[in-house]
């Protein structure tokens, strides 16, 4: 079975940085639409960033100009770099894969997406 494990969460200050990351093994990542979300205590799951296998890039406004998703296809590793993060941004982070879907018609759509990580939890404090 494939499995996503996602990593690189914590707790930091506002202003301050971090770097998700999300490995899997059986299953190359070149091929597949891939996408970062998370979910605070309380609030529905909402659409980080994607990126499709041609390398179309979408992201949550929220987040536009601070968070950049990337993926090593060599290593199978997909990234969200997170900047100047805000106490909003403080949530559980999940890595999820779509199977024959791409965020570029459907935006991200976590009906899309089939396969997802267990997450890793953010705190960004004031």
């Amino acid at each position: 079975a494939v499995h996503l494990l996602e990593s690189g969460g914590g707790s930091v200050q506002a202003g301050g940085s971090l770097r998700l990351s999300c490995r899997a093994s059986g299953i190359t990542y070149s091929t597949y639409c891939m996408a970062w979300f998370r979910q605070a205590p309380g609030k529905q799951r909402e659409g980080v960033a994607g990126i499709d296998p041609d390398g179309t890039i979408k992201y949550a406004d929220s987040v536009k100009g601070r968070f950049t998703i990337s993926k090593d296809n060599a290593e199978n590793v997909l990234h969200l770099q997170m900047n100047d993060l805000e106490p909003d941004d403080s949530a559980t982070y999940f890595c999820a894969l779509a199977y024959g879907a791409l965020i570029a018609p459907y935006g991200l759509n976590p009906d899309i997406f089939a396969l997802w990580g267990q997450g890793t939890r953010v705190t960004v404090s004031s």
